[in-house]
């Protein structure tokens, strides 16, 4: 490949710049030649579809020409192709007759060999130019930010060019041996246990946490590690996490593109190598009722062009000017739009496992420690910041102290933490396409941003000295953050209340939660900035509740099923046995039979009582099923399932976990949790 090309694919990475056809051939050329040096024999664009998984399309090298095998890879197949894809949830953004869409190469994002195919990353759009895809309203998204926080960079280094957004992803998993899976319906279609009494010993003791490896897990994570690093994805932290087989790793912090392509890219390499040792993996974030779900901590920061993270405090009245800007301006933009960043993060999935006491809870707070919050409080006149050697009332910029990265404990109650030079999104699922969450955080930051910049540059139009001009704006800005400030514990009832009472709107329906996209602020914010338009966002709030009927439209019918094929013919066969055991008694005792066999007669009413239970509650699953089926709007039968088809799910799942505490351990049919959690 010749430098023009090289430094035109470099420029694309860095400015965004658009890569000329001509030179796309020569890139094109190079990476064929690359690739198939390494293998490879196919090439696919690899795009994430709405559905938030990927998706990937397979064609080959090699074509005719003159009726002679030739390998072939132009500049135009490498930018541009026409997967179709039409039957991916598109939000009505496409017709079935007007099924053309185009997933075109993304030079953010590294190509990378995977099973002999060369995988391009790519965003996916209509033909009309609407995004269809997770990854378009994301770099969009990058970019307003990108422009909104330049801006404000430069009122303190007019040499910074860019501002780019480091992320860390830390994915939370479980791991169940293959043939048990197997053997569990649930989790072979709803990636989840949808009845399954609890464990005995569970994870009441933490004696799995941060433990020893297991040898098994410990070959398993070696050999992942192993072909993660083959594709360039640097992982760092591998451990046991609370619940029994759940686990964790983390990579090294990257630019945010590069950071949601690999981690998609590490759950389908995960889920690959774990077949290869009889394991399958669960991303489920909330697999076993009970016991800790999985989260994708999302850690966010922001970065100049000269290496300086801006959400790290500095040493001198400047440096911590720079940071409070822009900690204001993060604080704000997550208090004005708190119930859509936790909308962002709602799904079928996540509402299993945010609010238990094991997960932030599903109302957003901001945790910022002991001695920043000091800072603020003195900034706003109630109080003083203090450090060891010195205490002084904020009123003048040079009385700044210093402000110490870590200088306080974590809060794991708080959806949204600073943790010393970034801020911890925890609300974000395990299974998710962290581009959802993060889409709407880079959005909300833009707008506060340029509001910053726009508020600054009118006080010095009046004449106001700059630090004067920029503390009156972090002090406007932290007035208004105060109703989500919050260090206390996120899990108590006195800060649910306390929340209400502070204008926070708590997740507590989600398919409700997703109106937050059509609310008038977020539709502003995602317009001005750019990232969405109206039709863009109908379309993903559409997608949102189709996706969410549809999963649990699966979970109510399977465990429908299982109730009637597994648990109530186990139940009925060990009646069988009960009756055979009293007959017995009564045959050989006569009337002490109703002594001797008590135990069993109690049995036996108990299960029966049950089995009605539940054969009576499945009748009115499905029934409630038809009822919400039959709904037109798709916003009504989201709210139907959400409500009258849970409600009966949950019915339907008390009488089967009591007949599994009850039935004979040998004529249960389903692996047992003590079974799928300890290997």
């Amino acid at each position: 490949m010749s430098d023009v090309a090289y430094r035109a694919v470099l420029e694309a990475r860095k400015t965004g710049n658009k890569i000329d056809r001509k030179v796309a051939d020569e890139i094109a050329s190079g990476m064929k030649s690359w690739a198939i040096e390494r293998g490879a024999t196919h090439y696919t664009h690899l795009f994430q579809p709405m559905t938030g998984s990927t998706a990937e399309k397979h064609e080959a090298f090699l074509s005719l020409k003159d009726g002679d095998p030739m390998e072939r890879f132009k500049g135009s197949a490498l930018v541009q192709q026409e997967p179709d894809a039409s039957s991916f949830p598109n939000g009505g953004l496409r017709n079935t007759f007007e099924a053309r869409g185009y997933s075109a190469w993304d030079p953010n994002s590294p190509a990378f060999i995977l099973d002999g195919t060369l995988c391009i990353p790519s965003v996916f759009v209509s033909y009309t130019g609407e995004a269809l895809d997770m990854k378009v309203p994301n770099l969009r998204s990058i970019q307003a930010l990108n422009t909104a926080a330049t801006s404000v960079a430069k009122l303190f280094d007019s040499g910074v060019k860019s501002v780019s957004i480091n992320v860390g992803l830390e994915q939370e998993y479980f791991l169940v041996d293959e043939a048990l899976y197997n053997a569990r319906p649930d989790l072979q279609l709803c990636n989840r246990t949808v009845i399954g009494h609890t464990s005995a010993k569970d994870q009441q003791l933490s004696d799995h946490y941060f433990g020893a490896i297991p040898s098994r897990v410990a070959t398993f994570m070696k050999d992942f590690e192993t072909e993660a690093y083959k594709l360039g994805i640097p992982l760092q932290t591998r451990h046991n996490e609370v619940a029994p087989n759940q686990f964790e790793c983390a990579p090294v912090f990257s630019e945010i593109t590069t950071a949601i392509d690999q981690n998609m890219l590490l759950m389908i390499v995960m889920g690959k190598v774990a077949e290869k040792h009889k394991l399958k993996v669960l991303f489920h974030e909330k697999p076993f009722q009970g016991i800790n779900g999985s989260g994708k901590h999302c850690n966010w920061s922001m970065q100049t062009d000269k290496g300086v993270n801006l959400l790290s405090p500095g040493k001198t009245p400047l440096k911590n000017l720079q940071f409070l800007s822009f900690y204001a301006s993060v604080v704000r933009a997550v208090c004005l739009h708190n119930h859509l960043l936790m909308a962002s993060v709602c799904s079928l999935n996540n509402s299993y496992r945010l609010g238990g006491h094991e997960a932030p809870p599903a109302v957003m707070s901001v945790f910022s420690g002991s001695t920043l919050s000091r800072v603020f409080d003195a900034i706003l006149g109630k109080g003083e910041a203090t450090e060891e050697e010195a205490k002084s009332n904020i009123g003048v910029v040079s009385s700044i102290p210093e402000i110490i990265p870590d200088n306080t404990d974590r809060n794991r109650t708080s959806p949204f933490a600073f943790t010393g030079n970034r801020f911890e999104f925890r609300a974000v699922g395990s299974s998710a396409n962290a581009a959802g969450a993060t889409c709407v955080l880079n959005s909300a930051v833009a707008e506060s941003l340029k509001e910053f910049r726009a508020r600054v540059d009118a006080l010095t139009a009046k004449g106001e000295e700059l630090d004067n001009a920029l503390l009156t704006v972090i002090r406007e800005f932290l007035k208004e953050a105060s109703p989500v400030m919050f260090d206390g514990n996120g899990y108590s009832e006195e800060w649910l209340s306390e929340a209400r009472k502070r204008g926070l709107t708590p997740v507590t329906n989600v398919p409700e939660a997703f109106q937050a996209f059509r609310a008038p602020d977020a539709v502003k914010m995602f317009t001005e900035t750019g990232v969405l338009t109206k039709t863009e966002i109908d379309a993903r709030v559409e997608v949102r509740e189709e996706t969410y009927v549809k999963k649990l439209q699966i979970e109510a019918r399977v465990i429908g099923d299982m109730c009637l094929n597994h648990v109530i013919p186990a139940a009925v066969n060990y009646q069988d046995a009960l009756i055979k055991s009293i007959q017995g008694g009564k045959d050989i005792f006569g009337d002490e039979y109703k002594t001797l066999c008590k135990a069993d007669i109690e049995t036996y009413r108990e299960i029966a009582g049950y089995i009605n239970a539940l054969s009576e509650d499945t009748h009115n699953l499905v029934e409630a099923r038809k009822k919400a089926n039959h709904m037109a709007d798709m916003t009504e039968r989201a709210h139907a399932y959400s409500t009258e088809v849970m409600e009966q799910m949950a019915k339907v799942r008390d009488s089967a976990d009591h007949l599994e505490m009850l039935v004979d351990d040998a004529l249960w049919p389903l692996p047992k949790y003590r079974e799928l959690l300890f290997f």
